[in-house]
């Protein structure tokens, strides 16, 4: 059996009303400042997806140019934008499976790269099966 601490030990007795109470609204401040940076993040990713919609799909159909270039830049940002999405996921909600759709979307963006070489490419996909696998067989919540 454990030995009982004794009560003059430190971090052993209740917290006082004065640690309750600054550790209850330091939550709520921290809450409230990771709130905020969600919604910049939102805000931010929204003024991008118009941008892109605006500027970046019409010139897919266009005066003949490098079509290629201009879907991988549309490709590119709209990962960029599920990436701030995910982020701003994860600063209001802390979960772990939106850590593991972050890294998905990441490498994914990678992969779409034309500088990426073929060893990098192969990494890439099996680092995303690996965080796919990881994400619906140990990761707590719904797998859908």
């Amino acid at each position: 059996m454990a030995d009982k601490p004794k009560e003059d030990e430190i971090g052993t007795g209740e917290e006082t009303e004065f640690e309750k109470l600054s550790s209850n609204y330091l939550g709520v401040a921290i809450h409230l400042f990771l709130s905020i940076l969600a919604l910049l993040l939102l805000i931010a990713a929204m003024i991008t997806t118009y941008d892109t919609v605006i500027r970046e799909f019409p010139s897919l159909w266009s005066a003949p140019q490098d079509e290629y270039g201009v879907l991988l830049k549309i490709i590119e940002n709209l990962l960029l934008i599920a990436i701030a999405a995910e982020f701003a996921l994860i600063l209001l909600f802390r979960r772990m499976s939106a850590v593991a759709e972050v890294m998905v979307f990441v490498l994914a963006r990678e992969a779409v790269s034309p500088k990426i070489t073929p060893l990098e490419l192969v990494l890439c996909v099996v680092a995303i099966a690996g965080l796919i696998v990881i994400r619906y067989y140990y990761l707590p919540g719904k797998n859908t």
